[in-house]
């Protein structure tokens, strides 16, 4: 007799995946550093720790630190507001240009299939940071959303993100001229 292969254990709540990168995130100290996009001026080492990948008076380009995936990049304006109709038209022709730049450099460095772009005004609408509005560029794969999120409510993120940093930063040094 041939014997039944193991059933699979399907338990509500969450799931376990070994994840260090993320113990930053779940015991970094509760104090209020600021807002992530309010930099103001920094040396290229702390641009780096800061994983900005593009950084000008207007607008500054970043990695998540905590993606949904490989790329995950967050577009914000400097002046630190909350709503799109609180910046002037050029800033938010500014983003826009921004916006479909990073979308061609993701294009070129990572060929994605697709992607999710969204922006989350207010806290109640899902925004961490809900005073200072910021695009989110997700990159997606076919293939991507897996029965890890359906099964083991976990997200697996499937590159590093010094190793994301380091192929995309020389990517965004050509920004810099076309865009001041």
């Amino acid at each position: 007799m041939v014997p039944s292969p193991p059933r699979l254990r399907v338990e509500p709540g969450l799931q376990r995946l070994w994840a260090p990168w993320r113990a930053a995130y779940v015991h970094r100290r509760r104090r209020d550093s600021g807002c992530i996009f309010c930099l103001g001026r920094l040396a290229p080492s702390a641009l780096k720790k800061k994983l900005v990948l593009y950084s000008s008076a207007k607008a500054l380009v970043m990695l998540n630190r905590f993606p949904y995936n490989s790329g995950h990049l967050l577009i914000a304006p400097r002046r630190h507001r909350a709503s799109p109709e609180l910046l002037t038209s050029q800033e938010r022709a500014l983003l826009a240009e921004l916006l479909a730049r990073c979308l061609t450099i993701l294009k070129k460095a990572l060929k994605p299939d697709g992607f999710n772009l969204g922006m989350n005004l207010g806290r109640i609408a899902g925004a961490g940071i809900p005073g200072h509005l910021h695009w989110h560029i997700v990159p997606r794969w076919a293939g991507d959303t897996n029965f890890m999120p359906v099964v083991g409510s976990t997200r697996v993120i499937s590159q590093h993100l010094d190793a994301n940093f380091e192929l995309l930063k020389p990517l965004f040094k050509q920004l810099a001229p076309a865009l001041s």
